[in-house]
């Protein structure tokens, strides 16, 4: 029997990642991606070199190129392949706050609608599969920034004394009484839906609301994907801009590989309804300054930047994942990459892709990771 998996956004950075691992696993793999983040973010942001470099490799992928604005685009790529899929692995979204507010039906469609159009089709056609949703730790709003938050050199820190200190926000935080974004708000609303199919239907449903999610095949940008495009400017010189928090705002970043490893733990043995934390914890986390010392370091020259004192609307000050919830289910799950390793991995792609004679003249430096797992 053929098995087979589902992945939308797959030339994107988690979808693209999920992709090598499921060709490599053996399964028969269908893209879903119509390449909108070129749509939403530029020329620069297209995710079409990543599709091509798929097809080149795995001849057990198959692309479609299909909005899932379209129920009849979706049902029909489910009517093909839904009788032998096992695994859905929905990472097609609009990611950006930014963008969101400028066209927000837009955001609600690709966020929500699309994913009630996959989740039906998945009912439809293969209702026992495993179906795991990319949400965001942006679902919480702005609550985090609640939190007894205190200053420090390099970061804003929450206070040792509180309880989420030592592991990080769990899953226990409020999603209500706060300003999310309309982006938050869309992404929420899919969240819901993920957790309902799950609870109403008894299908095997997951929402994991990462952190940042980042890895050497990010196609960042300014209004998306903060580390990978922080680390592109200061290979190729380019000015950055920091947005409010004094550059102490807080990310933790979980790298494409071990994001993927977590949804695969669970398709092992899937829990209808569940909700994870998933970012890089206490394990991999950095302020922006922090982000950009690193940078620099490694790359072996200064970010030009400059600092914006108005941050974004819903923008975190401090977000670390507690991710112990999802380690008790799955204890075989082990986060692998730690910031300075992550950060290494995006200049060494960014610094060979770059065309320029000062490209060929640079060392990455690199350290052993010394973070300890919590």
């Amino acid at each position: 029997m053929t098995r087979v998996a589902i992945v939308t956004g797959s030339a994107g950075l988690i979808g693209a990642e999920a992709v090598r691992f499921l060709c490599r696993q053996g399964l028969t793999v269908v893209g879903i991606d119509n390449d909108m983040r070129r749509e939403f973010f530029g020329d620069d942001a297209s995710t079409l070199w990543a599709r091509r470099q798929l097809e080149e490799q795995f001849a057990s992928y198959h692309h479609r190129e299909v909005d899932i604005r379209s129920i009849d685009d979706v049902n029909r790529v489910f009517a093909e392949f839904g009788r032998d899929t096992e695994l859905i692995i929905h990472t097609a979204a609009q990611p950006s706050h930014d963008w969101a507010a400028k066209a927000p039906h837009v955001d609600f469609a690709v966020n929500a609608n699309g994913t009630l159009n996959l989740l039906e089709a998945t009912r439809k056609h293969c209702e026992k599969a495993s179906f795991i949703f990319t949400s965001t730790n942006k679902v919480y709003g702005d609550n985090p920034n609640r939190l007894p938050l205190v200053e420090l050199e390099t970061r804003w820190e929450i206070e040792p004394s509180h309880p989420w200190f030592e592991h990080g926000i769990d899953e226990s935080m409020s999603v209500d009484h706060a300003k999310h974004s309309l982006f938050g708000v869309s992404k929420l609303a899919a969240d819901v839906l993920v957790q309902e199919y799950g609870r109403y239907f008894g299908m095997n449903t997951a929402a994991f609301r990462g952190g940042c999610l980042t890895g050497p095949g990010h196609s960042g940008t300014q209004l998306h994907g903060f580390l990978s495009y922080l680390v592109k400017c200061c290979v190729n010189g380019t000015e950055y801009t920091v947005f409010g928090h004094k550059g102490k705002q807080v990310r933790d970043n979980i790298h494409s590989f071990d994001l993927v490893q977590m949804f695969w733990q669970y398709h092992q043995s899937p829990r209808p309804g569940e909700v994870y934390n998933a970012g890089g914890g206490r394990f991999s986390n950095c302020s922006m300054q922090e982000a950009i010392q690193i940078s620099e370091e490694i790359v072996g020259q200064k970010l030009r930047y400059t600092h914006a004192e108005q941050h974004r609307i819903g923008d975190h000050i401090w977000y670390v994942s507690d991710t112990r919830k999802f380690q008790s289910h799955y204890p075989q799950w082990q986060q692998r990459f730690g910031i300075r390793e992550i950060i290494e991995q995006i200049a060494l792609a960014a610094m060979t892709s770059v065309e320029s004679p000062a490209a060929d003249d640079r060392a990455i430096k690199t350290e052993p990771q010394t973070a300890s797992q919590n």
